[in-house]
């Protein structure tokens, strides 16, 4: 077995494991024979709970952590910024500003904002680029990370007065604004495929040339790629994938710029593996994080968001030790 196949293995496994957990612990601890009246039709309460409110959230949360999981690792090659993520690059944020502006101003529901957010998450982005200056040399990474800052303060704070201005038309998008998954999952799904499916494909035509870029633009260039049109499909399969995910969950944080790290750790540094292992990792630490929102305290429930944030300092702390064989 090689290597690669080890590692999808692995990652396979541990998502497998993950979505297990999902759809049997919650406010109601299910037994493992539930998931039986499930497969076999049988109309109880626990197949009602697992039809109704785990599997469309499960679906929902699969797909939101895929997504970002990508996303961050197309931005940390594209950038070669081992800090990018669409939350800390002000992606995030601007995505989640049009979602607040369309819901809150023109009453939209955050589903019907897939592509206002994937606007709000463009301008974002070319907002960051532009504060940064396109930096270049060693301290680019820094000066991106700072400039996401600044963005991402600055979209966070505008949302926050629009929201405080008219609390009772934002009461409906309060859960959302700190990343949560809702029960309607699979009404949600149809509404974001589009995007999804265009950042999915562009994220598999980019693969090949990230390796390349990895090598720094000078040298890319020398190869006969085309540096400025891919990191602009770059950009925009980062748009494609995250103003959707926000919409339908809201801003959740940490998951894309862990799930790259996790990837490349198990997988290595081409990016043909990284990106679908940084997805199946992404998917697995969203699911995880809504679980654990759901039984740390019960009756009540922590958003994903907020799980996903607590959780975020220590893996990352894990991931910044060096291995004994880089030491």
């Amino acid at each position: 077995m090689t290597g690669r196949m080890r590692s999808v293995l692995i990652a396979g496994f541990l998502l497998a494991a993950a979505m297990l957990a999902s759809l049997l612990a919650g406010a109601k601890l299910l037994p493992p024979s539930s998931l039986l009246d499930l497969l076999q039709g049988r109309d109880s309460e626990t197949a009602v709970i697992l039809w109704q409110l785990r599997l469309p959230r499960l679906a929902l949360g699969l797909v939101v952590g895929a997504a970002l999981g990508a996303a961050g690792a197309i931005i940390q090659a594209a950038t070669r910024n081992p800090l990018g993520d669409p939350g800390l690059l002000g992606i995030n944020a601007g995505a989640s500003l049009a979602v607040v502006t369309g819901s809150g101003l023109f009453g939209l529901a955050p589903t019907m904002t897939v592509w206002l957010a994937s606007g709000g998450a463009a301008l974002a982005a070319l907002a960051v680029h532009a504060v940064a200056g396109a930096p270049r040399g060693p301290s680019a990474p820094i000066k991106l990370t700072l400039a996401g800052v600044a963005v991402t303060a600055f979209c966070l704070g505008i949302g926050q007065a629009i929201a405080l201005a008219d609390p009772e038309r934002f009461d409906l998008v309060r859960n959302w604004r700190v990343g949560a998954l809702s029960g309607d999952g699979l009404a949600l799904l149809p509404a974001i495929a589009l995007p999804l499916l265009m950042g999915v494909a562009l994220a598999a035509l980019l693969a090949p040339r990230l390796n390349l870029l990895a090598l720094g633009e000078d040298r890319a260039a020398a190869l006969g790629l085309s540096v400025g049109w891919t990191q602009a499909g770059s950009l925009l399969a980062v748009v494609l994938l995250a103003g959707a995910a926000v919409a339908a969950a809201g801003p959740i944080a940490f998951i894309g710029l862990a799930a790259p790290h996790i990837a490349r750790r198990l997988g290595g540094a081409d990016q043909r593996i990284v990106l679908p292992l940084a997805a199946l990792v992404g998917a697995a630490l969203v699911v995880v994080a809504d679980t654990l929102g759901r039984v740390v305290v019960p009756p009540a429930e922590l958003p994903v968001g907020i799980v996903a944030a607590l959780i975020g300092a220590p893996v990352l702390a894990t991931l910044a030790r060096p291995r004994r064989s880089e030491a």
